[in-house]
C-alpha cells in the first residue's frame, strides 16, 4: 500500500470504529519541540556529570536531591512547550465521543492541555508534586519557579509524581489501562519504540483487528499489526 491508502485505511477504521484507544510514547510530543529519550539528540546522548538513566532514579533522588533537580528543571520542564496536532486531534476525536482514552508513557501533560479528558498517565506527570511529609499538593509552577531542593511550608521535600527507575508503575493506572485497551475495537499505537517494559507489553491486553502502529522507525510488534505507517505523526493526523 503506498503512504496515502495506508492513510485512507487509518481514515475509515476512524470513521467505523465506536471505541478507540490510542496509546502513545516520547515520539507524540517531540513535533511540539521536547526532546526524547533515545533518539541521537535525545537525553540518552547527552552529557553530564552522571548518565540520565542515574540521575532519574529513585537512589539518585534520594541521595543527591539538589543535582537531580538541577537536571529535572533543565530538561523535564515542559510548560513552555505546547500541544501539537496530534494532540489535538486526539482530543477532537474524543469529544466526537471515539476516542475512549489516551494512554500515554509521556509526563509533559500536553494531552490534557490539548483538552484530552480521560488520559491515563503510566510514568506519573511533571504536573502533579506531593510533599514527602505532609502530602500537600504542588504545582509545577512551584517546581520549575524554584532553585535548589523545593520544599513544602512544614518543611518536607515535595517530590514529582513522576515515576523514577527503581519505582513500580501505579497499579491502578495500569489496570484501567488495560481494561481499556481489552475493550478496544481499535488501537492506534504511536511514537514509541515499544521497548519499554512493563509500558509497552500493555498493547498484549487488544483483542481487536485494528491494531494501528505508526512511528517513524520498525518496532517489535510492526509484524503484528494491522496497519503500519512509518511516517510522522504531525504528517498523519493532520489528515483525520
Amino acid at each position: 500500500m503506498t503512504k496515502q491508502e495506508k492513510i485512507e485505511q487509518l481514515k475509515q477504521w476512524v470513521t467505523d470504529s465506536p471505541n478507540i484507544v490510542f496509546f502513545g510514547g516520547a515520539g507524540v510530543s517531540t513535533e511540539s519541540g521536547i526532546p526524547d529519550f533515545r533518539s541521537k539528540d535525545g537525553l540518552y546522548h547527552q552529557k553530564y556529570d552522571y548518565p540520565p538513566e542515574e540521575i532519574l532514579s529513585r537512589t539518585f533522588f534520594d541521595r543527591k536531591t539538589e543535582e537531580f533537580y538541577r537536571f529535572y528543571r533543565d530538561k523535564l520542564n515542559s510548560l513552555k512547550y505546547e500541544p501539537n496536532v496530534t494532540h489535538y486531534k486526539l482530543a477532537q476525536l474524543e469529544q466526537a465521543g471515539k476516542l475512549k482514552a489516551v494512554v500515554t508513557q509521556n509526563i509533559d501533560g500536553l494531552h490534557q492541555k490539548a483538552g484530552s479528558k480521560n488520559v491515563l498517565e503510566l510514568h506519573g506527570s511533571v504536573l502533579r508534586n506531593t510533599c514527602m511529609k505532609c502530602g500537600k499538593f504542588h504545582t509545577a509552577e512551584e517546581i520549575f519557579g524554584s532553585e535548589g531542593i523545593p520544599r513544602c511550608e512544614c518543611g518536607g521535600i515535595i517530590k514529582p509524581d513522576v515515576v523514577l527507575y527503581e519505582e513500580g508503575l501505579d497499579g491502578h493506572i495500569m489496570e484501567r489501562a488495560a481494561r481499556a485497551i481489552y475493550d478496544a475495537d481499535m488501537l492506534i499505537v504511536a511514537g514509541t519504540s515499544l521497548t519499554v517494559y512493563p509500558a509497552a507489553g500493555m498493547i498484549r491486553y487488544y483483542r481487536g483487528k485494528r491494531l494501528v502502529l505508526i512511528n517513524r522507525d520498525t518496532t517489535p510488534y510492526d509484524s503484528e499489526a494491522n496497519l503500519v505507517i512509518h511516517e510522522s505523526m504531525g504528517e498523519v493526523f493532520s489528515e483525520l
